[in-house]
């Protein structure tokens, strides 16, 4: 529910700050996109073991990373 309203209404929002600020595009580094994958860990492991995936998932998603296909295993 949560994850499902930071999709919809924050991180467009988000994106666009991003893109004012800086002048390029914001996109995710990753597909699925940080938010998606958290939203399926959690969905796949249950909340506890999920979000401690998800919290794994976003520490490596900064600007020195590659990024690239990353699925929930």
């Amino acid at each position: 529910m949560i994850i499902s309203i930071y999709q919809r209404y924050v991180s467009p929002v988000l994106h666009g700050l991003i893109s004012l600020v800086f002048g390029s595009p914001a996109g995710c580094r990753f597909y699925p996109t940080c938010s998606e994958y958290s939203h399926q860990a959690i969905r796949k492991y249950g909340i506890i073991r999920g979000s401690v995936l998800s919290l794994k998932r976003l520490l490596r998603c900064h600007p020195l990373s590659s990024g690239g296909y990353d699925p929930v295993v």
